[in-house]
C-alpha cells in the first residue's frame, strides 16, 4: 500500500515537472519568435513592397518616404521625447542650440490649421517690419500656407542671410492681407534677459537683481556671466533667477550655471542609463563659485522642464537657493542626439537625471519650497506684455486686462529676498553670523 502510494506521488511529481518544463520550453520558443529580428525584418520588407505596388497613390512615394515614416512611427512609440529627425529638422535643431541661424526673426505655431506668429524676436527683420504676435501668415512667397507643416514653414522662412522672402500677413484689424518683403539675417537667440525682456540688467533699490533664462542654449552660461557681472557692479545682494516656462536645453550649460554658485567638486547631477557611458555618469562643479554669499530665489512653474529642473533641483538639494512658484513639469530624462549617415538623426532617451540627493526628476518634477500659484489671466497678460506688440494686438478691453496683470510670484520672490538681506544686515551689525543659507528659511 505504502509502495503504491509512493509510486503515485513520484508519477504525479514527474508529470508536474514535465508540464512545467513544456510550458517553459513553449514560452521560450514564443519569446524567441517575438524577438527574431530576421523574421520581423522580412515582414517589414513584405509590407513595404506591398504598399509600393498596391497603394493607390504608391507611385508618388519613394522608399525614403516610407522608411522615414516608419522610423518616425517606431521612435514615437517609445516615449514623448524620443524622435526621428529628417535632415532639415536636424539642421534646425543644431541652429537653435548653437544660438544663431539665418531667418526673419519670428517664432511661429499652427493654430486652427493656420500658420500664426507666436512672437517676433527683437531687432530682427520681422520685428522692424512691424509683424506682431497673433498675425497669421497666409502665404509664403505666394504659396498658400494653409495646413502647412511646421517643418515646411520653418524651412521656407529660414535661409541664407541676405536673401529675400515675402510673407502675406493677415491681421484682425486689417480689411485684407498685406504682402511684407523681408530680407533674411543672422538671428542670434539670446537666452538671458532682464525683467523688461532686454539685456540691460539693473538692481532694485533693495539691491535685488533679476535674470530670466529662456532656454539653455550654447551661450547661456556666457550670457549669464555677463549679466551677473553687471548686477554685481551695482551692489547686488540678492538674485531672482526666473526659469518659468524654460523648456530646458543643453545639459552642459545647466551644469555651468549651477557651478557659478557651488564649491569645487560638488555633485550637481547624475545620470543613469542601460549601457555605455550613460550607465552611470556624474557631473561636478569645476570650482567657479563666484557668488558664495549671494541669496538666490529660483522661480519655476509647470513649464519649467529638463535642464531647468536640473538647476532648480540641484540648488534646492544643496540649500543654495529657495525655490518658489509651482510644481515643475517632470521631464528628467536624457535625450542623446545620434547623427545618421544620410544627414538625419535620432533623438533617443538614453538615461534619467537624478539630483545630488538622488531624487528622480522624471515624471516627478521639483516641488518648490513655497507654492505660489498664478491665475491663467495673469500669466497670459504677462506673456503678452513681454512680447513686442503683444498687448497692442488686443482689443481695448483685453488691453486693460493685460496691462493690469500682476506677477505675484516675482513680487513674493522680491519680498523674500528683502527679508533675507535685512536679516543678514542686522546679524552683521550685532556681530553674529547668520544661521543657515537662504533655503533653510522655509515659509
Amino acid at each position: 500500500m505504502k509502495k503504491r502510494l509512493l509510486y503515485g506521488v513520484v508519477v504525479v511529481a514527474l508529470g508536474f515537472n514535465l508540464w512545467i518544463g513544456s510550458n517553459i520550453y513553449f514560452s521560450s520558443a514564443q519569446a524567441g519568435e517575438k524577438d527574431n529580428v530576421y523574421a520581423h525584418i522580412e515582414l517589414f520588407m513584405r509590407v513595404l513592397e506591398r504598399v509600393r505596388q498596391e497603394y493607390v497613390d504608391g507611385g508618388k512615394l519613394t522608399y525614403q518616404d516610407l522608411i522615414y515614416a516608419s522610423l518616425k512611427g517606431m521612435i514615437s512609440t517609445l516615449d514623448p521625447h524620443s524622435e526621428f529627425m529628417e535632415p532639415v529638422k536636424y539642421v534646425d535643431l543644431k541652429s537653435d542650440t548653437e544660438g544663431a541661424f539665418g531667418g526673419v526673426g519670428i517664432v511661429v505655431g499652427v493654430r486652427d490649421s493656420g500658420l500664426t506668429v507666436v512672437s517676433p524676436i527683437e531687432d530682427t527683420p520681422a520685428f522692424r517690419a512691424g509683424i506682431l504676435a497673433g498675425d497669421r501668415i497666409v502665404k509664403i512667397d505666394g504659396a498658400n500656407s494653409e495646413r502647412i507643416s511646421m517643418t515646411d514653414a520653418i524651412s521656407k522662412l529660414r535661409g541664407k542671410p541676405g536673401t529675400d522672402v515675402t510673407v502675406t500677413v493677415a491681421r484682425s484689424s486689417w480689411t485684407e492681407p498685406k504682402d511684407i518683403k523681408l530680407t533674411r539675417a543672422e538671428i542670434k537667440v539670446e537666452t538671458v534677459k532682464d525683467v523688461n525682456n532686454r539685456r540691460e540688467f539693473t538692481v532694485t533699490d533693495a539691491k535685488i537683481g533679476y535674470v530670466r533664462i529662456t532656454q539653455f542654449g550654447e551661450h547661456t552660461a556666457e550670457e549669464l556671466t555677463d549679466a551677473l557681472k553687471k548686477l554685481s557692479k551695482q551692489g547686488m545682494q540678492g538674485l531672482v533667477m526666473d526659469l518659468r516656462n524654460n523648456p530646458g536645453g543643453l545639459l552642459d550649460q545647466a551644469v555651468k550655471v549651477c557651478e557659478m554658485f557651488l564649491p569645487r567638486n560638488q555633485l550637481i547631477v547624475s545620470t543613469e542609463g542601460r549601457s555605455g557611458r550613460m550607465k552611470a555618469e556624474t557631473y561636478r562643479a569645476s570650482g567657479r563659485n563666484q557668488y558664495p554669499k549671494l541669496d538666490i530665489v529660483v522661480l519655476v512653474n509647470g513649464g519649467s522642464a529638463s535642464a531647468s529642473e536640473i538647476v532648480s533641483g540641484c540648488l534646492q538639494d544643496l540649500g543654495r537657493a529657495y525655490i518658489m512658484g509651482e510644481q515643475t513639469f517632470g521631464k528628467g530624462s536624457v535625450q542623446s542626439i545620434i547623427p545618421l549617415q544620410d544627414g538625419s538623426a535620432l533623438r533617443l532617451t538614453t538615461a534619467k537625471y537624478y539630483t545630488p540627493s538622488h531624487k528622480v526628476i522624471h515624471e516627478k518634477g521639483i516641488t518648490p519650497d513655497s507654492i505660489v500659484p498664478m491665475t491663467q489671466d495673469d500669466e497670459e497678460g504677462l506673456f503678452l506684455r513681454r512680447v513686442p506688440g503683444g498687448v497692442d494686438s488686443l482689443d481695448a478691453a483685453q488691453q486693460v486686462k493685460a496691462r493690469g496683470a500682476r506677477d505675484f510670484q516675482l513680487e513674493r520672490a522680491g519680498d523674500f529676498l528683502k527679508g533675507m538681506i535685512l536679516y543678514r544686515d542686522r546679524m552683521a551689525k550685532l556681530g553674529t553670523k547668520p544661521e543657515g543659507r537662504v533655503a533653510a528659511h522655509k515659509e
